[in-house]
């Protein structure tokens, strides 16, 4: 270790309290991190035991490293994507890449997704010195002998940043007694994580070739924006950029207002009744309407609003063939394929709209009371 100090500098990171953000995924990782500065390009190597129990056909874990560089560039990763863990036996694993002088942090750590219990032990980090041979890195809590209290890993972060913890509700984390070296392991087990196939348009079972590829795409488009929005808080939903813009929650609900318009439009020739106007028209206008009625909810208050319409388009969708497609509702000129087309785009739209405005939502203020509450 005095060698390798000579040519580089390598610190520590110590790991700070964070409130942890809980969020819902599916897939999780850990992580350390090393300060780390070099004069010259050297490779490091790290290793770890690792073992994948599970029947989720999905199922995989792996090792990962990523150099954060000078002026927060990018450097060497690797989470060993084309090359993922499934043997449900222990095996070592290596990672094997490069620092150089612009390199400023090191950070390292195990990666899984879907279910299954996913077993690590034993992280072992080396790198290169003068003569070209490899010394080891000291790891905290390397083979895991401080237990896991409270889904916390002592000397570890959750997620892929020292900087913010993020804890995946669909992983627990716990010790094992099945290990490699020392008296335990980690074991992250994931349970209830629903598998949706992505890049693949068509397809769909019980649909005509033209109507699966249509619920292929809307399904990609809905997916993009439940991901982006699943786990927003109240106040992120709420927020407003300016008083000509709309809220996210309010943009979900004209999503799935849209989609209710065209489902009895092109399934029943028709457009909303008066009952319908009242549950639906505001959501559909948005403006100053929806910037008034649509806040104060949480996220699932609108996905299911949204799931539940699209379960319903699906369903309806079904019912019918590529023909279909072809016809012309009541009182319009739009065919019934070019309706379901534009619902898609309008998806797409709101999306990028979404996008827009959640990279402009300023950090919430804490509430700061001049007087402390009294009894």
């Amino acid at each position: 270790m005095k060698k390798i100090l000579l040519l580089l500098l390598l610190t520590v990171i110590p790991l700070r309290a964070q409130e942890v953000k809980v969020v819902s995924d599916e897939w999780t990782s850990f992580t350390q991190s090393i300060a780390i500065e070099s004069k010259t390009k050297k490779k490091f190597r790290l290793e770890a035991s690792v073992k994948v129990v599970t029947k989720d056909p999905h199922a995989t874990a792996g090792l990962w490293a990523r150099v954060d560089n000078k002026n927060e560039e990018q450097g060497f990763f690797d989470n060993m994507g084309d090359r993922p863990i499934t043997s449900d036996t222990w095996q070592s694993y290596i990672i094997e890449g490069t620092i150089d002088a612009n390199s400023s942090v090191l950070n390292f750590g195990g990666v899984m997704e879907y279910n299954g219990r996913f077993y690590f032990d034993d992280f072992k980090l080396s790198i290169e010195n003068d003569k070209g041979t490899f010394d080891q890195v000291a790891i905290r809590n390397a083979s895991f002998e401080q237990k896991v209290k409270n889904n916390s890993i002592p000397e570890w972060s959750l997620g892929v940043s020292k900087d913010k913890i993020i804890r995946v509700k669909e992983y627990e984390i716990a010790s094992a007694e099945d290990k490699t070296a020392g008296k335990s392991s980690l074991l992250l087990e994931g349970k209830g994580i629903v598998y949706k196939e992505r890049g693949k348009i068509g397809n769909v079972e019980g649909a005509s070739p033209q109507i699966g590829a249509m619920i292929s795409m809307l399904e990609d488009l809905k997916d993009r924006v439940e991901n982006k929005v699943k786990n927003m808080s109240q106040y992120e939903l709420d927020y407003l950029h300016d008083d000509k813009a709309n809220r996210i929650g309010s943009l979900i609900m004209h999503l799935a207002a849209a989609e209710a318009y065209y489902q009895v439009l092109t399934f029943e020739n028709r457009t909303f009744n008066e009952e319908e106007k009242k549950k639906w028209e505001v959501a559909l206008d948005l403006d100053q309407g929806g910037r008034d009625e649509f806040k104060g909810h949480d996220v699932q208050y609108y996905l299911d609003i949204y799931n539940e319409v699209r379960a319903k388009t699906i369903a309806e969708l079904k019912k019918h063939d590529d023909a279909w497609f072809e016809k012309t509702p009541n009182g319009t000129s739009m065919t019934n394929h070019y309706c379901w087309f534009h619902v898609m785009e309008h998806q797409s739209s709101h999306l990028g709209q979404i996008l827009f405005l959640s990279k402009r939502i300023p950090p919430q203020q804490e509430v700061k009371l001049d007087q402390p509450i009294k009894n």
